[in-house]
């Protein structure tokens, strides 16, 4: 009986682990582990897809995996069995090295019908040495053929072929609070353009150095940050929200600014946050604007770095755009999209000179904002960025 309990007590069942409070199932996207592999003590097994983040599935103790109790593509909730793990050591190694022992001495006794060999007698020996090594590739090869590309999926035009690809999860609910958004708020969009010659020419006699002593590269977005940030403090229902039942009845100030940037991601839009970038300095903001956005492509995003944001940054301008009008970011009251830089003609001192140029769009809720107060901010952003020493006065 006692030998009974201890053959229960070496497996393990390894479970859907807590994702976050507002999330309580997912997609299995795929078992980076097969039976029989060998796992270490919190080494990925499995990914779960969600509709903000995916999950990596950890072995909780060293062992061989015995069965898998789910298929790719289920649904699985939390707490949901997932992988049967027998605990121990690493058998495969000792195993190997116990098979290739037997072979030496198969080795030595085959030596001597080699000599035979000579009037090619040798094809029969070299029959028995392909089985053995057969049955190991055949066995990873059966979950390989697995093909899926949400995204990912490139049309031969020519023919008169339709293809059905699943949304993913995080494709679904940008959908579903896309549409929310636009069905919420009393959204409309104002417009404006910004010299860029001024930051472009702080940018170019300063990257290097800060490139060399922080290993940060300056860019754009946290010169638009800082000025963002400034703008508020004349105009703070920028970074205000509407909450309440209802579509909501009231009104939530802040004195923090966090500033979620839009990342685009093969599974789709995502927006990682920046906290409190009022106490940050630009080289501050760009390195926690490129951290997120590795996190972002990599999928090692959490929740914590997507949950908040009380004003969003979209940069549309590094896929060519030119113009376009963002989406508000619920409960969000307003977002910024920046566009392309172009050089066009521009009226400077009663001259016209060719000078790069960029337009600016504010997207907000005007049952918050009215249209004086939102033009005045992206006038003053205009205004921070067309001369960037204005930044030190604020």
């Amino acid at each position: 009986m006692a030998f009974f309990a201890d053959l229960a007590a070496a497996d393990t069942i390894v479970k859907v682990p807590q994702m976050a409070e507002s999330i309580t199932e997912g997609t299995l996207k795929q078992f980076s582990k097969q039976v029989g592999d060998y796992v270490e003590r919190d080494e990925e097994i499995a990914t779960i897809e969600t509709d903000k983040i995916d999950v990596s599935v950890n072995a909780p103790e060293s062992g061989t995996i015995k069965e898998l109790l789910v298929n790719e593509e289920d649904t699985v909730t939390v707490g949901q069995d997932l992988v049967k793990l027998e605990l121990g050591g690493a058998p495969g190694p000792k195993e190997e090295t116990a098979a290739e022992k037997p072979k030496e001495p198969a080795d030595v006794e085959k030596r001597p019908p080699a000599e035979s060999n000579k009037p090619q007698a040798s094809e029969p020996p070299k029959a028995p040495s392909p089985p053995p090594e057969l049955p190991p590739t055949s066995k990873p090869q059966p979950p390989a053929p697995k093909p899926e590309t949400p995204s990912d999926v490139k049309s031969s035009f020519g023919g008169r072929e339709e293809r059905r690809v699943k949304m993913n999860r995080m494709r679904l609910r940008i959908a579903e609070r896309l549409k929310q958004s636009q069905n919420t708020a009393a959204s409309l969009t104002t417009f404006n353009e910004v010299d860029m010659s001024s930051l472009m020419e702080f940018r170019k006699l300063y990257k290097d150095d800060v490139l060399k002593k922080t290993g940060v590269k300056l860019g754009f977005m946290s010169a638009f940050s800082r000025a963002c940030v400034l703008a508020m403090k004349d105009v703070p229902a920028v970074n205000a929200s509407i909450e309440g039942p209802n579509g909501g009845d009231t009104i939530v100030y802040r004195d923090y600014v966090d500033i979620s940037v839009a990342v685009a991601t093969e599974k789709g839009l995502v927006t990682p946050v920046v906290r409190n970038v009022e106490t940050m300095d630009l080289v501050g903001i760009e390195k926690s604007i490129a951290d997120l956005g590795k996190k972002a492509r990599d999928n090692k995003l959490t929740i914590e770095d997507m949950a908040g944001g009380t004003f969003t940054i979209s940069n549309g301008g590094v896929f060519g755009s030119l113009m376009g009008t963002p989406i508000i970011n619920l409960p969000q009251t307003a977002v910024l999209g920046l566009h392309a830089i172009k050089d066009r003609p521009a009226v400077v001192n009663g001259k016209v000179e060719i000078r790069p140029m960029m337009y600016l769009a504010l997207t907000y809720d005007h049952r918050l904002l009215d249209g004086r107060e939102a033009v005045t901010f992206l006038v003053k952003v205009k205004e921070y960025i067309e001369d960037p020493r204005r930044m030190l006065l604020g």
